[in-house]
């Protein structure tokens, strides 16, 4: 490698490059601060991170392959880099007083947040099989720890256990995959992967090797078969790790899963068929299991399996419509999964946690404002018009049918009414029940700064869905 294409190599992975440097300066400046002052922590990581979303601004405007074809920036990995950021600080907020009441606002904890946040954005620009590889280790090993971090409860214990067991696993399945490819093909890059099959893409060893990298992908976003860490990690891990992991590592999961249902070699197949069941049954079991939850956490747990199944049909139904509609999806839904799961952690105050969804009831007469957010949120998650949560679905159900899937997209439709059950039964616990208990909310400056956000964007959107579909597709059509 010429010293002009590593120059080049290391600009087109700036961003990437910032969030690792500003982490390890973290983690050194982290040992030296004191207890009472772990504000710089927040806004040290929160500095980080916006100096990266700037300097993928400034890179924005072409296309840059890097480090031989392993890596690439543009626009594509651009938006779901935003995205990430976007998870990122909001969770860096989130935590400034929950980390006090829980005890965790140590630096490793925002240091281990800023190297989850790299992870995630190699992945969205990885092109090699190695890549996707290590970057999806460098997320998962940090998120594992995250997971642990209330060392001093066992359900936090279990959690995270549970979630380096099974992730090993899907991780064994993935490399499987990846040496299936390379045994296949002699070569680990996308691009290079479409190219040596020209004369058979539909190689039943190649399909196979697909179906395993794609059954270690899955697990990342909670899809059935490997949706079952989700509930006790979501319940177990601290409520912003959990606010963290509903949107960063799912959105860079769907990220690699889009990415390589761009190749030829899986457009040519008849993959979209094992996808068209995952989906259906993802949501039909993170719909019908949420309906008879009493945590919030893992009601929550089971929506964002549903979520993800509605998302694996805009995958489905392929082509660049039905790529945008999934990434259309999930930035709307980081909107409203990250400002319902701020109303959550403002409840952790003194001895009330806020995770049963009983602690709700006559939530709207004693905080009207709040309850009119969470009443937007639940209608939002629910899909109900005219939110933004509306339009997210609306898009995915437009590609399957101009694909020809009008049964895949009724199979949504219904299930997506079973799913809007469980919204509307906490709104009806927040508004047509009395009080049961006082309490007084975790309300700080820098979570109603979160809240406001959130409702701004969830609004946002929903007013100008149109506009933000094309940016969507253009980061598709326009590479």
């Amino acid at each position: 490698m010429t010293a002009a294409t590593l120059f080049q190599s290391a600009l087109a992975s700036l961003p990437e490059i910032v969030v690792i440097t500003g982490a390890c300066i973290l983690l050194i400046l982290g040992q030296f601060v004191r207890k009472g002052q772990e504000h710089f922590l927040v806004w040290a990581s929160v500095a980080v991170v916006l100096t990266a979303a700037l300097a993928t601004l400034m890179l924005a405007s072409e296309v840059r392959p890097a480090y031989t074809g392993m890596f690439i920036a543009d626009r594509f990995a651009v938006f779901f880099k935003f995205v990430f950021y976007l998870a990122t600080v909001l969770t860096f907020l989130l935590s400034r007083k929950y980390a006090d009441i829980e005890g965790i606002g140590s630096s490793e904890y925002y240091v281990l947040l800023l190297f989850a946040l790299s992870g995630m954005m190699i992945m969205a620009s990885a092109t090699d099989l190695l890549s996707i590889y290590v970057s999806l280790e460098l997320m998962v090993i940090c998120t594992y720890v995250l997971t642990g971090f209330l060392r001093h409860e066992r359900r936090s214990n279990e959690a995270a256990l549970k979630y380096v067991i099974l992730g090993a696993v899907s991780t064994g399945i993935f490399l499987y995959g990846v040496s299936l490819v390379y045994g296949l093909t002699g070569t680990t890059q996308l691009d290079g992967m479409a190219a040596a099959v020209t004369d058979d893409p539909l190689d039943p060893g190649l399909l196979l090797a697909v179906v395993f990298i794609v059954a270690g992908l899955v697990f990342k976003v909670g899809a059935v078969p490997f949706h079952m860490w989700v509930p006790d990690v979501y319940e177990g891990a601290p409520t912003t790790i959990t606010a963290f992991m509903s949107v960063g590592p799912k959105a860079a999961g769907f990220a690699v899963i889009l990415r390589v249902f761009l190749n030829p070699l899986v457009a040519a197949s008849d993959i979209w068929i094992i996808l068209a069941v995952i989906a259906v049954v993802t949501m039909a079991l993170g719909s019908f299991v949420a309906l008879v939850q009493d945590n919030f956490k893992r009601l929550l747990a089971y929506s964002s399996i549903a979520h993800a199944g509605f998302a694996i049909f805009g995958v489905a139904a392929g082509g660049a419509d039905g790529i945008a509609s999934v990434m259309l999806y999930l930035l709307i839904y980081s909107f409203m999964n990250l400002g319902i799961f701020a109303t959550v952690i403002m409840m952790r105050n003194g001895d009330f946690s806020g995770e049963i969804i009983e602690d709700y009831a006559g939530f709207a007469k004693s905080h009207p404002g709040l309850a009119l957010l969470m009443l937007l949120y639940l209608f939002s998650l629910a899909g109900i018009p005219p939110t933004a949560g509306f339009f997210a679905k609306f898009y995915v159900l437009v590609a399957l049918v101009e694909r020809g899937f009008v049964m895949l997209a009724v199979i949504a439709v219904l299930l997506s009414v079973v799913a809007a059950y469980f919204y509307i039964r906490i709104v009806m616990v927040i508004y047509m029940r009395e009080p049961e208990r006082t309490f007084d909310p975790a309300l700080t400056p820098l979570v109603r700064a979160t809240l406001a956000f959130t409702a701004a964007g969830t609004i946002g959107i929903g007013l100008f869905p149109a506009w933000f579909l094309r940016l969507a597709q253009h980061a598709v059509f326009g590479g």
